[in-house]
Protein backbone atom coordinates (compact mmCIF):
# COMPACT_ATOMS: atom_id res chain seq x y z
CA UNK A 1 0.00 0.00 0.00
CA UNK A 2 1.41 3.56 -1.27
CA UNK A 3 1.84 5.75 1.10
CA UNK A 4 -1.15 8.29 -0.28
CA UNK A 5 -3.20 5.39 0.34
CA UNK A 6 -2.82 5.06 4.18
CA UNK A 7 -5.54 5.97 6.78
CA UNK A 8 -5.31 9.03 8.66
CA UNK A 9 -4.52 6.54 12.01
CA UNK A 10 -1.35 5.51 10.34
CA UNK A 11 -0.41 8.46 9.15
CA UNK A 12 -0.96 10.10 12.59
CA UNK A 13 0.70 7.32 13.91
CA UNK A 14 3.82 7.54 11.34
CA UNK A 15 3.96 11.28 12.83
CA UNK A 16 3.80 10.26 16.37
CA UNK A 17 7.29 7.39 16.17
CA UNK A 18 8.85 10.52 14.31
CA UNK A 19 8.49 12.80 16.68
CA UNK A 20 9.02 10.79 19.64
CA UNK A 21 12.57 9.92 17.86
CA UNK A 22 13.29 13.50 17.42
CA UNK A 23 12.51 13.80 20.81
CA UNK A 24 14.69 10.97 21.90
CA UNK A 25 18.20 12.45 20.16
CA UNK A 26 20.50 14.22 22.46
CA UNK A 27 21.88 17.59 21.95
CA UNK A 28 24.88 15.99 21.18
CA UNK A 29 23.47 14.13 18.69
CA UNK A 30 22.24 17.34 16.98
CA UNK A 31 25.79 18.79 17.18
CA UNK A 32 27.43 15.80 15.80
CA UNK A 33 24.39 16.38 12.96
CA UNK A 34 25.38 20.14 12.24
CA UNK A 35 28.80 19.22 12.07
CA UNK A 36 28.68 16.78 9.57
CA UNK A 37 26.52 18.57 7.03
CA UNK A 38 28.87 20.39 4.35
CA UNK A 39 29.01 24.05 4.72
CA UNK A 40 26.92 25.70 2.13
CA UNK A 41 28.75 26.68 -1.22
CA UNK A 42 30.29 30.31 -1.20
CA UNK A 43 32.67 31.76 -3.01
CA UNK A 44 35.93 32.18 -1.58
CA UNK A 45 39.33 35.08 -3.65
CA UNK A 46 42.76 35.16 -2.44
CA UNK A 47 44.51 37.69 -4.69
CA UNK A 48 47.53 36.39 -6.55
CA UNK A 49 50.04 37.93 -8.99
CA UNK A 50 49.95 37.36 -12.82
CA UNK A 51 53.15 35.98 -12.75
CA UNK A 52 51.30 32.60 -10.57
CA UNK A 53 48.62 32.38 -13.11
CA UNK A 54 49.97 29.51 -15.48
CA UNK A 55 50.51 29.77 -19.07
CA UNK A 56 49.60 33.53 -18.55
CA UNK A 57 52.59 34.41 -21.25
CA UNK A 58 51.64 31.92 -24.22
CA UNK A 59 47.88 32.57 -24.18
CA UNK A 60 47.29 34.74 -27.07
CA UNK A 61 45.28 36.69 -24.67
CA UNK A 62 44.32 39.61 -27.41
CA UNK A 63 41.56 37.00 -28.98
CA UNK A 64 39.73 37.73 -25.69
CA UNK A 65 39.24 41.62 -26.15
CA UNK A 66 36.21 40.96 -28.76
CA UNK A 67 34.60 39.34 -25.63
CA UNK A 68 35.41 41.75 -23.29
CA UNK A 69 34.41 44.85 -25.82
CA UNK A 70 31.65 43.37 -25.92
CA UNK A 71 30.85 43.40 -22.13
CA UNK A 72 32.16 46.75 -21.49
CA UNK A 73 29.63 47.92 -24.11
CA UNK A 74 27.08 46.44 -21.73
CA UNK A 75 28.42 48.09 -18.73
CA UNK A 76 28.39 51.19 -19.98
CA UNK A 77 24.40 51.24 -20.43
CA UNK A 78 24.06 51.02 -16.55
CA UNK A 79 24.82 53.51 -13.84
CA UNK A 80 28.14 53.44 -12.28
CA UNK A 81 26.51 52.70 -9.16
CA UNK A 82 25.49 49.76 -9.87
CA UNK A 83 26.73 46.59 -8.08
CA UNK A 84 28.29 44.02 -10.69
CA UNK A 85 27.98 40.64 -9.41
CA UNK A 86 26.26 39.26 -6.34
CA UNK A 87 26.18 41.21 -3.47
CA UNK A 88 28.94 43.48 -5.19
CA UNK A 89 31.63 40.66 -5.70
CA UNK A 90 33.18 43.01 -8.61
CA UNK A 91 32.56 46.34 -7.31
CA UNK A 92 30.22 48.72 -9.34
CA UNK A 93 29.77 49.52 -13.05
CA UNK A 94 32.05 52.78 -11.88
CA UNK A 95 35.01 50.60 -11.04
CA UNK A 96 34.86 48.89 -14.84
CA UNK A 97 34.67 52.12 -16.49
CA UNK A 98 38.00 53.16 -16.49
CA UNK A 99 39.31 49.79 -17.63
CA UNK A 100 36.70 49.80 -20.86
CA UNK A 101 37.37 52.90 -21.66
CA UNK A 102 41.16 52.55 -21.67
CA UNK A 103 40.05 49.08 -23.85
CA UNK A 104 39.10 51.29 -26.54
CA UNK A 105 42.23 52.61 -27.48
CA UNK A 106 44.23 49.24 -26.60
CA UNK A 107 47.02 48.55 -29.29
CA UNK A 108 46.68 44.81 -31.65
CA UNK A 109 48.88 42.22 -30.23
CA UNK A 110 49.09 39.98 -27.45
CA UNK A 111 51.67 41.87 -25.40
CA UNK A 112 49.79 45.08 -25.50
CA UNK A 113 46.89 42.97 -24.25
CA UNK A 114 48.80 41.27 -21.49
CA UNK A 115 50.43 44.78 -20.54
CA UNK A 116 46.69 46.14 -20.70
CA UNK A 117 45.10 43.71 -17.97
CA UNK A 118 48.52 43.37 -15.65
CA UNK A 119 47.99 47.10 -15.63
CA UNK A 120 44.31 47.68 -14.70
CA UNK A 121 42.97 44.11 -13.10
CA UNK A 122 44.17 42.08 -10.16
CA UNK A 123 43.74 37.92 -10.44
CA UNK A 124 42.04 36.28 -7.96
CA UNK A 125 42.14 32.87 -7.17
CA UNK A 126 38.66 31.53 -6.68
CA UNK A 127 37.53 28.53 -4.46
CA UNK A 128 34.49 27.10 -2.83
CA UNK A 129 35.30 28.16 0.45
CA UNK A 130 38.68 28.04 -0.54
CA UNK A 131 38.60 24.69 -2.21
CA UNK A 132 39.62 25.53 -5.85
CA UNK A 133 39.47 23.03 -8.00
CA UNK A 134 36.22 22.33 -10.08
CA UNK A 135 34.59 20.72 -13.27
CA UNK A 136 34.25 22.56 -16.23
CA UNK A 137 32.84 21.25 -19.71
CA UNK A 138 31.98 22.75 -22.77
CA UNK A 139 29.10 23.95 -25.40
CA UNK A 140 28.33 24.82 -28.59
CA UNK A 141 26.20 25.91 -31.17
CA UNK A 142 23.93 23.01 -32.36
CA UNK A 143 23.36 22.23 -35.96
CA UNK A 144 20.57 20.66 -37.21
CA UNK A 145 18.42 20.52 -41.04
CA UNK A 146 14.64 21.78 -40.30
CA UNK A 147 12.06 23.27 -42.21
CA UNK A 148 9.90 26.11 -41.67
CA UNK A 149 6.47 24.13 -42.13
CA UNK A 150 5.07 20.66 -41.08
CA UNK A 151 7.04 17.96 -43.37
CA UNK A 152 6.58 14.14 -43.06
CA UNK A 153 10.21 14.28 -43.24
CA UNK A 154 10.63 17.00 -40.54
CA UNK A 155 8.17 15.88 -37.85
CA UNK A 156 9.31 17.20 -34.44
CA UNK A 157 8.34 21.01 -33.42
CA UNK A 158 10.62 23.81 -31.54
CA UNK A 159 8.25 25.98 -29.37
CA UNK A 160 8.63 30.03 -29.33
CA UNK A 161 7.85 30.78 -25.35
CA UNK A 162 4.26 30.81 -24.49
CA UNK A 163 2.50 33.44 -23.68
CA UNK A 164 1.40 32.15 -20.26
CA UNK A 165 4.93 30.81 -19.14
CA UNK A 166 5.14 33.22 -16.45
CA UNK A 167 9.25 33.37 -15.28
CA UNK A 168 10.08 34.39 -11.58
CA UNK A 169 13.13 36.17 -10.47
CA UNK A 170 13.02 34.69 -6.42
CA UNK A 171 16.41 37.29 -5.54
CA UNK A 172 13.48 39.73 -5.50
CA UNK A 173 11.48 38.11 -2.87
CA UNK A 174 15.04 37.60 -0.49
CA UNK A 175 18.77 37.54 -0.71
CA UNK A 176 19.28 34.50 0.18
CA UNK A 177 17.15 33.35 -3.08
CA UNK A 178 19.93 35.50 -5.31
CA UNK A 179 20.78 33.91 -8.75
CA UNK A 180 18.14 31.56 -8.57
CA UNK A 181 14.56 31.57 -10.61
CA UNK A 182 11.89 29.71 -11.62
CA UNK A 183 8.77 29.50 -14.07
CA UNK A 184 5.03 28.57 -14.03
CA UNK A 185 1.76 29.32 -14.90
CA UNK A 186 -0.56 31.25 -13.07
CA UNK A 187 -3.68 29.50 -12.07
CA UNK A 188 -7.06 30.65 -9.57
CA UNK A 189 -4.41 33.47 -8.84
CA UNK A 190 -1.86 31.35 -7.77
CA UNK A 191 1.76 29.83 -9.38
CA UNK A 192 1.65 26.36 -10.63
CA UNK A 193 4.21 24.57 -12.59
CA UNK A 194 4.36 24.34 -15.85
CA UNK A 195 4.21 20.86 -17.91
CA UNK A 196 7.61 18.91 -17.50
CA UNK A 197 8.86 17.86 -21.29
CA UNK A 198 7.09 14.81 -21.25
CA UNK A 199 3.79 16.53 -21.13
CA UNK A 200 4.76 18.77 -23.90
CA UNK A 201 6.64 16.53 -26.05
CA UNK A 202 3.34 14.78 -25.70
CA UNK A 203 1.55 17.53 -27.35
CA UNK A 204 0.58 20.03 -25.29
CA UNK A 205 1.38 22.64 -26.70
CA UNK A 206 0.42 21.35 -29.82
CA UNK A 207 -2.05 23.77 -32.10
CA UNK A 208 -1.45 26.62 -30.20
CA UNK A 209 0.91 28.65 -32.83
CA UNK A 210 3.85 28.33 -30.80
CA UNK A 211 5.95 26.08 -33.53
CA UNK A 212 9.13 27.80 -34.74
CA UNK A 213 10.44 25.51 -36.88
CA UNK A 214 10.12 21.82 -37.30
CA UNK A 215 13.41 19.39 -36.99
CA UNK A 216 14.29 16.07 -38.21
CA UNK A 217 14.69 13.96 -34.82
CA UNK A 218 13.57 14.35 -31.15
CA UNK A 219 17.05 13.38 -30.34
CA UNK A 220 18.49 15.96 -32.34
CA UNK A 221 15.90 18.68 -30.85
CA UNK A 222 16.69 17.29 -27.12
CA UNK A 223 20.43 18.22 -27.43
CA UNK A 224 19.42 21.83 -29.11
CA UNK A 225 17.98 22.42 -25.80
CA UNK A 226 20.90 21.27 -23.57
CA UNK A 227 22.90 23.65 -25.64
CA UNK A 228 20.65 26.15 -25.55
CA UNK A 229 20.89 27.49 -29.32
CA UNK A 230 21.26 26.99 -32.65
CA UNK A 231 21.54 26.78 -36.89
CA UNK A 232 18.80 25.53 -38.35
CA UNK A 233 19.31 25.02 -42.11
CA UNK A 234 16.23 24.65 -44.02
CA UNK A 235 16.91 22.07 -46.88
CA UNK A 236 13.69 22.40 -48.89
CA UNK A 237 13.84 25.61 -49.70
CA UNK A 238 16.12 25.25 -52.93
CA UNK A 239 19.15 26.95 -54.13
CA UNK A 240 20.67 24.99 -51.20
CA UNK A 241 18.50 26.81 -48.43
CA UNK A 242 18.70 29.10 -45.57
CA UNK A 243 19.61 29.05 -42.36
CA UNK A 244 17.68 30.28 -39.21
CA UNK A 245 19.54 31.05 -35.83
CA UNK A 246 17.84 29.91 -32.91
CA UNK A 247 18.46 30.84 -29.36
CA UNK A 248 17.28 29.75 -25.73
CA UNK A 249 13.81 32.48 -24.69
CA UNK A 250 12.56 30.55 -21.66
CA UNK A 251 12.85 27.37 -19.87
CA UNK A 252 9.78 25.77 -18.01
CA UNK A 253 10.94 26.19 -14.67
CA UNK A 254 11.31 22.25 -14.28
CA UNK A 255 15.23 21.61 -12.96
CA UNK A 256 17.85 19.76 -15.62
CA UNK A 257 18.82 16.50 -14.77
CA UNK A 258 21.30 14.76 -16.43
CA UNK A 259 20.45 11.58 -18.40
CA UNK A 260 24.10 10.28 -18.44
CA UNK A 261 24.00 9.60 -14.81
CA UNK A 262 20.32 8.00 -15.78
CA UNK A 263 22.42 6.04 -18.18
CA UNK A 264 24.89 5.19 -15.34
CA UNK A 265 22.10 3.57 -13.39
CA UNK A 266 20.89 2.15 -15.85
CA UNK A 267 24.30 0.22 -16.08
CA UNK A 268 23.96 1.31 -20.20
CA UNK A 269 27.13 3.62 -19.78
CA UNK A 270 30.10 3.48 -17.61
CA UNK A 271 30.66 6.81 -16.00
CA UNK A 272 34.15 7.46 -17.51
CA UNK A 273 32.40 6.58 -21.32
CA UNK A 274 29.58 9.47 -20.65
CA UNK A 275 29.93 12.27 -23.29
CA UNK A 276 27.32 14.07 -25.83
CA UNK A 277 28.76 11.27 -27.95
CA UNK A 278 28.00 8.50 -26.21
CA UNK A 279 24.85 9.58 -24.83
CA UNK A 280 23.57 10.54 -28.58
CA UNK A 281 24.89 7.18 -29.85
CA UNK A 282 22.93 5.18 -27.13
CA UNK A 283 19.83 6.73 -27.79
CA UNK A 284 20.33 6.55 -31.40
CA UNK A 285 20.20 2.42 -31.09
CA UNK A 286 17.56 2.19 -28.21
CA UNK A 287 14.46 3.97 -30.02
CA UNK A 288 12.54 2.12 -27.57
CA UNK A 289 14.00 3.30 -24.48
CA UNK A 290 15.27 6.81 -25.89
CA UNK A 291 11.80 9.04 -25.12
CA UNK A 292 12.05 7.39 -21.46
CA UNK A 293 15.54 8.52 -21.07
CA UNK A 294 14.96 11.49 -22.86
CA UNK A 295 12.15 12.74 -20.07
CA UNK A 296 13.65 11.84 -16.91
CA UNK A 297 15.18 15.15 -17.69
CA UNK A 298 11.74 17.01 -16.93
CA UNK A 299 13.20 20.71 -18.24
CA UNK A 300 12.39 22.11 -21.57
CA UNK A 301 13.60 25.12 -23.26
CA UNK A 302 12.06 27.04 -25.41
CA UNK A 303 13.20 29.31 -28.62
CA UNK A 304 13.58 32.80 -30.30
CA UNK A 305 15.02 33.40 -33.78
CA UNK A 306 17.89 35.37 -33.37
CA UNK A 307 20.07 38.24 -35.27
CA UNK A 308 23.30 39.32 -35.07
CA UNK A 309 27.31 38.31 -34.52
CA UNK A 310 26.42 34.68 -32.64
CA UNK A 311 24.20 33.37 -29.74
CA UNK A 312 23.47 35.78 -26.87
CA UNK A 313 24.90 34.74 -23.21
CA UNK A 314 22.65 35.23 -20.34
CA UNK A 315 24.37 38.91 -20.20
CA UNK A 316 23.03 40.23 -22.89
CA UNK A 317 26.02 39.98 -25.42
CA UNK A 318 26.70 37.79 -28.53
CA UNK A 319 29.38 34.94 -27.10
CA UNK A 320 32.19 34.25 -28.63
CA UNK A 321 33.58 30.80 -29.76
CA UNK A 322 36.62 29.61 -27.08
CA UNK A 323 36.76 33.00 -25.26
CA UNK A 324 32.92 32.78 -23.57
CA UNK A 325 32.40 31.22 -20.66
CA UNK A 326 29.35 29.96 -18.44
CA UNK A 327 29.13 30.86 -14.74
CA UNK A 328 26.90 30.05 -11.92
CA UNK A 329 25.48 33.92 -11.63
CA UNK A 330 24.07 33.18 -7.74
CA UNK A 331 28.47 33.77 -7.53
CA UNK A 332 30.29 34.61 -10.64
CA UNK A 333 29.92 38.34 -11.89
CA UNK A 334 29.17 38.62 -16.08
CA UNK A 335 31.46 40.70 -17.79
CA UNK A 336 34.32 39.70 -16.20
CA UNK A 337 37.63 38.23 -17.31
CA UNK A 338 38.69 34.47 -16.15
CA UNK A 339 41.72 32.81 -16.28
CA UNK A 340 41.38 28.84 -16.73
CA UNK A 341 43.55 26.35 -16.37
CA UNK A 342 41.95 22.78 -16.91
CA UNK A 343 42.58 19.53 -18.41
CA UNK A 344 42.39 20.31 -22.33
CA UNK A 345 39.43 18.48 -23.49
CA UNK A 346 41.12 16.27 -26.20
CA UNK A 347 44.45 15.47 -24.76
CA UNK A 348 44.58 15.07 -21.08
CA UNK A 349 48.14 15.67 -21.25
CA UNK A 350 48.33 18.95 -22.18
CA UNK A 351 46.67 22.03 -20.47
CA UNK A 352 43.45 24.47 -21.60
CA UNK A 353 45.14 27.91 -20.26
CA UNK A 354 43.84 31.03 -21.53
CA UNK A 355 41.11 33.88 -21.18
CA UNK A 356 37.88 33.81 -21.11
CA UNK A 357 35.52 36.19 -20.14
CA UNK A 358 32.34 35.46 -17.86
CA UNK A 359 28.70 35.92 -20.40
CA UNK A 360 26.73 33.02 -19.91
CA UNK A 361 25.19 30.81 -17.43
CA UNK A 362 23.55 26.97 -17.95
CA UNK A 363 20.82 25.36 -15.76
CA UNK A 364 23.74 22.19 -15.45
CA UNK A 365 26.63 25.04 -13.86
CA UNK A 366 26.00 24.85 -10.10
CA UNK A 367 28.63 26.48 -7.60
CA UNK A 368 31.15 28.66 -7.04
CA UNK A 369 33.86 26.57 -9.47
CA UNK A 370 31.99 25.58 -12.43
CA UNK A 371 32.46 26.44 -15.70
CA UNK A 372 31.09 26.00 -19.38
CA UNK A 373 33.32 27.05 -22.19
CA UNK A 374 31.67 27.88 -25.41
CA UNK A 375 33.37 26.47 -28.35
CA UNK A 376 31.07 27.83 -30.92
CA UNK A 377 29.45 25.87 -34.10
CA UNK A 378 30.80 22.97 -36.40
CA UNK A 379 32.58 19.55 -35.63
CA UNK A 380 35.30 20.94 -33.89
CA UNK A 381 33.61 22.59 -31.26
CA UNK A 382 30.81 19.66 -31.17
CA UNK A 383 33.58 17.29 -30.74
CA UNK A 384 35.95 19.53 -27.62
CA UNK A 385 31.86 19.99 -26.09
CA UNK A 386 30.95 16.48 -26.09
CA UNK A 387 33.98 15.01 -24.23
CA UNK A 388 34.76 18.12 -21.92
CA UNK A 389 34.82 16.83 -18.20
CA UNK A 390 38.18 18.43 -17.06
CA UNK A 391 39.04 19.18 -13.51
CA UNK A 392 40.54 22.62 -13.07
CA UNK A 393 40.88 25.89 -11.55
CA UNK A 394 40.37 29.80 -12.30
CA UNK A 395 41.01 33.04 -11.37
CA UNK A 396 38.75 35.91 -11.08
CA UNK A 397 40.25 39.22 -12.68
CA UNK A 398 39.26 42.66 -10.96
CA UNK A 399 39.42 46.13 -11.48
CA UNK A 400 42.50 47.34 -9.08
CA UNK A 401 39.79 49.73 -7.51
CA UNK A 402 37.55 46.91 -6.61
CA UNK A 403 38.15 46.27 -3.06
CA UNK A 404 37.90 42.54 -2.08
CA UNK A 405 37.53 41.28 1.84
CA UNK A 406 40.42 38.87 3.16
CA UNK A 407 39.48 35.31 2.47
CA UNK A 408 36.97 36.25 -0.02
Amino acid sequence: MTLRHRTAFSAIALFGAVALLFSACTPKDEAKREEAKPPPDALTLAPLTFAELPGWRTDPVAQAIPALARSCARFRTQPADRPVGPNGVAGTIGDWQGPCTRLADLPPGDDAARAFFETNFTPYAAGNNGTREGLFTGYYEAELEGSRRPDPAYPVPLYRRPADLVMVDLGDFSDRWRGERTAGRVVDGRLKPYEDRAAIVAGSLKGKGLELVWVKDPIGAFFLQIQGSGRIRMVNEGNGGSEMRVGYAAQNGHRYVAIGKELIDRGALKREEVSLQTIRAWLLANPDQASAVMNVNPSYVFFQPLTGDGPNGAQGVALTPGRSLAVDSKFMPYGAPVWLDAEDPLDGRQRLQRLLIAQDTGGAIRGPVRGDVFWGHGAEAEQKAGVMKSRGTYALLLPKSVKVAAGG
